[in-house]
């Protein structure tokens, strides 16, 4: 049995705190470094976790011998050079959702992790948070009969990594953001099949001070084996988190809603700051919750992660999935641009998802 895997974080803010919460969570999981661009960021966030090294060039820390992991939690127009520079240097890679900005990129990194014999691992929490879980096991175990309609929707005021207002950098919207997570927890859900196509509609409603890209999505997917998903996506919503899905079969119905069940109703003049919601978006009433991170599905993710890198074993999700999620995108984004249904396989056009809906 081999030691405990040591880990890297490459980025030092709000997903990478959620990274190093989960990771020590973790008997066999060791937080090794970190690196960010920003010295004080590193340097305090290694002093807060407990890390023992830090670094302002990412590169660095890919020199060192000891790491064996890294995990992504950096802009997503980083995220391809940064795990072709990983694969170079012999680590697995935990990849923070979306994958990267186009099929091209997903095609480069899988390809460098896959020549490596490295792993490319890709970071959907819905997969594991405890609730959905229990919610797949009923469609699993029968409970639910066949599935013909599945529906997620995430729903807040707005995201908080400021990249993601910036299209450049994010690759599009609300879509990008809190739409991947919908179109892979479809695709596990129903044991991965093929995405047969993509309609949606998208909308910039309330944010066009801050970007270009849209902060209401809906997407209609229809899968190989009949069954349609439909995800209600918003950047829109005020008074916290709201993140639900329901399941519709031929013997049955399920409705899971992720926070509610699990959290305080709350009302704050002031609001306050928690593991995922910042102030800004816990003013009014929200839910506050107890174990976030663990209903999130953080620790559970993280712990697998390890567990593949320690022992050798196959992800449940990969880069391959990954690129799936993305492909579904640019056909949801090519989708809401021409008021068409997009039949998949999509060849991509443009380098980011948001030029197939709003060119240049």
């Amino acid at each position: 049995m081999n030691e405990r895997v040591r880990v890297g974080l490459l980025g030092s803010q709000f997903v990478s705190t959620l990274h190093a919460e989960a990771l020590k969570t973790v008997p066999e999981a060791e937080l090794f470094a970190v690196a960010s661009p920003t010295g004080e960021h590193a340097k305090s966030f290694a002093a807060r976790h407990g890390i023992p090294h830090h670094f302002t060039d990412y590169r660095k820390l890919l020199e060192m011998s000891e790491v064996e992991m890294v995990v992504l939690g950096i802009p997503n127009d980083l995220h391809c050079q940064a795990t072709l520079d990983a694969a170079a240097a012999g680590k697995h890679v935990v990849c923070e959702k979306p994958l990267c900005l186009n099929l091209q990129e997903a095609d480069r990194m899988i390809q460098a992790c896959g020549r490596a014999k490295l792993k490319l691992m890709y970071a959907e929490e819905l997969c594991f948070a405890p609730k959905y879980v229990r919610l797949k096991k009923l469609l699993d175990d029968g409970a639910l009969g066949t599935p013909t309609l599945l529906k997620q929707s995430e729903k807040h005021d707005g995201p908080h990594a400021a990249h993601f207002w910036d299209v450049r950098r994010s690759g599009g919207g609300v879509a990008m953001d809190m739409g991947c997570h919908a179109i892979e927890f479809f695709r596990w859900l129903l044991g991965k099949p093929k995405i047969r196509s993509v309609y949606a509609q998208m909308s910039l409603q309330v944010h066009q001070e801050k970007t270009r890209g849209d902060d209401n999505a809906l997407i209609l997917l229809e899968f190989e084996n009949g069954c349609a998903a439909l995800a209600e996506e918003s950047w829109t919503k005020l008074g916290g988190m709201d993140d639900r899905a329901e399941i519709y079969g031929s013997k049955g119905v399920a409705y899971a809603n992720l926070l509610q069940g699990n959290s305080i109703l709350t009302y704050s003049d002031a609001g306050y700051d928690y593991a995922v919601e910042k102030a800004a978006t816990t003013r009014g009433w929200s839910f506050t919750m107890y174990e976030e991170a663990w209903n999130y599905g953080f620790p559970q993710e993280f712990a697998h992660f390890v567990d593949c890198v320690r022992n050798d074993r196959q992800p449940a999700e990969t880069g391959e999935d990954g690129r799936a999620v993305l492909e579904a995108l640019f056909a949801a984004y090519h989708s809401a641009g021409t008021g068409k249904k997009v039949n998949l396989p999509f060849a991509s056009m443009g380098t980011r998802p948001i030029d197939v809906w709003k060119k240049p």
